[in-house]
């Protein structure tokens, strides 16, 4: 079992930045993939960002390439996203997610554990 804990959540202006973390519950974090997703009101969750157990591999939606970095931090059982020149569009309630496997792993629907999510809210 593993309990996700997102935060680093909030308002700020078009061309900002923040920092979302997720800690993770558990000693077998490294095991896991993990991912963020969002999800905007009255869209469906959608992927964001994934990064391997070793953190060697990561992947991006198009929509985030070249402004979003994922990386983790398995000493700290702890996921990170950094999102930087965010636009309005990127407002939505963000959610980390983990996979007990090696490969990325991009469908909602593969992942097993979810944490209740941050809102990110930007400003134009």
């Amino acid at each position: 079992q593993v309990q996700l804990v997102e935060s680093g959540g909030g308002l700020v202006q078009a061309g900002g930045s923040l920092r979302l973390s997720c800690a993770a519950s558990g000693r077998t974090f490294s095991s896991y993939t993990m991912g963020w997703f969002r999800q905007a009101p009255g869209k469906e969750r959608e992927f964001v960002a994934t990064i391997t157990w070793s953190g060697d591999s990561a992947y991006y939606a198009a929509s985030v390439k070249g402004r979003f970095t994922i990386s983790r931090d398995n000493a700290k059982n702890t996921v990170y996203l950094q999102m930087n020149s965010l636009k309005p569009e990127d407002t939505a309630v963000y959610y980390c997610a983990a996979r007990r496997t090696k490969a990325i792993v991009v469908v909602t629907t593969l992942y097993e554990y979810w944490g209740q999510g941050t809102q990110v809210t930007v400003s134009s």
